[in-house]
């Protein structure tokens, strides 16, 4: 895969984490297209965040369709009838404790990524700036996102 995450990983914004970051290493791979990391250990101030363990993960891994799909011919009518698409995620695993002296249930935090077929390779600009705009404001929303998250209210 291109995807090739380095360590430490800079955390984006959130309320009560100051300039997280993520020292992750390289896990077994839940299956041939996939990569996976795990948190080893924390930097900055995240008070009362737990790194990795079995019964506890925090990791995050990247996927992509074990087969890539291509444009097929086109119909008498020159058009294209069905476009296959390509699917890319990422999905981060953490353990939450949901109250007092119960044991970490599993988070899942999802993106996945469609893209038709011939488009990564005839449009791929506009595929770029999509996958930019995605990424950066997830990014840039973070912070907001997590609030969100925390008090139900958008």
């Amino acid at each position: 895969m291109a995807v090739s995450l380095t360590s430490p990983v800079t955390g984006t914004a959130q309320t009560g984490l100051v300039t997280p970051t993520y020292t992750v290493l390289p896990d077994q791979m839940p299956d041939i297209n996939a990569e996976q990391h795990y948190v080893s250990a924390l930097g900055g101030t995240q008070t009362n965040v737990r790194i990795h363990a079995a019964s506890d993960p925090f990791t995050t891994a990247f996927w992509r369709d074990k087969v890539i799909k291509t444009l097929g011919q086109l119909g008498l009518n020159g058009m294209y009838g069905n476009v296959p698409v390509n699917k890319y995620k990422v999905v981060t695993r953490k353990g939450v404790i949901v109250a007092a002296g119960q044991p970490p249930r599993v988070m899942l935090i999802r993106t996945e990524i469609e893209c038709p077929a011939g488009a990564e390779s005839y449009d791929f600009p506009n595929v770029a700036a999509g996958l930019s705009l995605h990424i950066g404001s997830l990014s840039q929303q973070s912070a907001g996102l997590g609030d969100t998250v925390k008090s139900g209210s958008l």
